[in-house]
């Protein structure tokens, strides 16, 4: 699956345009991440915990997309943006989007000099 943030893929032209496609997940914070934050708050540095724990959730929305982008027989996802949101005290939602399209390479591969033998 070829991903963009562009209106296109380099390289590349959109033979067809199928839907719009999204995966979100929703996760709360855990105690423990909280108190070592709240700690790394008072002398200052990166939160590594809640750095994770963002890396993870967006993983896991752009894995749901591309499952969605699959089902649809595309090949390639257009226009890729994130958004979070508050859902309640401690859990957030992280959204993510784009189009799933067809693409076609502008230069047709050449046949290959060296076929397999047998």
């Amino acid at each position: 699956m070829l991903l963009s943030n562009l209106e296109s893929v380099p390289g590349h032209t959109i033979s067809q345009q199928l839907d719009v496609v999204y995966g979100s997940t929703v996760r709360s914070k855990n105690v423990g991440r909280d108190l070592l934050a709240g700690l790394k708050n008072i002398v200052g540095g990166e939160l590594t915990a809640y750095t994770e724990l963002l890396e993870e959730s967006r993983q896991e929305a752009m894995n749901r997309m591309i499952q969605k982008a699959h089902r649809l027989g595309a090949n390639a996802i257009v226009g890729i943006r994130f958004s979070t949101s508050n859902i309640a005290q401690g859990a957030s939602e992280l959204f993510v989007y784009g189009t799933a399209v067809r693409v076609e390479p502008l230069t047709p591969k050449l046949p290959d000099p060296f076929p397999t033998q047998g």
